[in-house]
């Protein structure tokens, strides 16, 4: 399941900041693997609704640099979709606006701080980080307004343990549109260690019933419905693959080795099996939904899986 280093990040496609829906934007950089994430924005009549940042500094001015591109109007607000560096490093450099994100999210971007991953990436070139959580925090539901007249609602729904144990997502019912954050892969392996795999397919059940028409995953190109089917099949083989093996005795390293993933090993990341067996064996454990684990081992696992090297980033 070695998963090496084939392409250089020259080798990557330009990021794309994609209209999707007039005045709404989404800034898409592919192949959507480690590291490579979506944002986006939404214009509204004084100022910009942003969604998310990137995880180097190089990468979030990149993308501030092609949202100035297209507006000069402040950015006024900042949505999280959940706590992980590639969504959040670069909430310090969009540094007039008000950051929005789930309690829980503020807490672990506290706790974690900025290193707690660079053991998985030692090749990054991060830039001058800084620590900036959200500012402004809620439970369960949030709604926000925005659009050019400044009645376009956002409705920012609490969806976890997923993911993470902090997701969120920004649904605009008008538009059916939806930023989904990480609870969508499109065409890369989701991964869900630090959340929960029963969560995750919860989150997706819940996704199907808001109707989305267009959806702007965490990673991967801008997409319909469908995808949810392609997640909701690649977690349910985790599931079925995780009680044979721990019934059996086996590790989840040795686990991973032993899955056939059929369709799912054309999809980028496939060492993320190892993570996502960890948290499935977390929970056939009875621990709760999004037990905090301890990283290290999912970390060897999937360096195991890659060959012996760290997993492929090109952010």
């Amino acid at each position: 399941m070695s998963t090496g280093h084939a392409r250089s990040s020259s080798q990557l496609p330009t990021p794309t900041m994609e209209e999707v829906n007039p005045g709404i934007y989404a800034y898409v950089q592919l192949d959507g693997s480690w590291g490579l994430n979506n944002t986006g924005f939404i214009k509204g009549p004084n100022g910009l609704t942003m969604i998310d940042t990137c995880f180097t500094e190089a990468r979030t001015r990149s993308y501030l640099e092609a949202v100035r591109r297209v507006s000069p109007l402040p950015m006024k607000t900042l949505i999280n979709t959940h706590h992980h560096g590639d969504h959040t490093h670069g909430n310090y450099l969009v540094t007039d606006a008000s950051i929005i994100g789930h309690e829980l999210c503020r807490e672990t971007v506290i706790e974690t701080g900025l290193q707690s991953l660079h053991p998985l990436f030692p090749n990054v070139e991060w830039g001058d980080l800084e620590l900036a959580p959200p500012t402004i925090t809620f439970k369960d539901q949030m709604d926000i307004y925005a659009g050019t007249d400044g009645d376009l609602k956002i409705e920012l729904i609490f969806m976890g343990p997923a993911h993470t144990t902090n997701d969120i997502v920004a649904w605009l019912p008008e538009r059916k549109l939806l930023f989904a954050g990480d609870l969508l892969f499109n065409q890369g392996t989701p991964f869900v260690a630090m959340g929960s795999v029963s969560g995750s397919l919860q989150a997706i059940k819940r996704l199907r019933e808001l109707g989305a028409e267009t959806i702007i995953p965490g990673h991967g190109s801008v997409c319909g419905p469908k995808v949810m089917d392609d997640v909701e099949a690649y977690l349910t083989l985790i599931q079925d693959t995780a009680r044979e093996a721990f019934e059996a005795g086996l590790t989840p390293l040795d686990a991973s080795r032993q899955t056939d993933l059929g369709r799912f090993s054309e999809w980028h990341d496939a060492e993320r099996i190892a993570g996502n067996l960890h948290r499935a064996y977390s929970e056939l454990r009875w621990e709760p939904a999004g037990t905090k684990l301890d990283l290290a081992p999912m970390v060897s696992d999937m360096v195991s899986l890659n060959g012996g090297r760290p997993v492929r980033c090109l952010a």
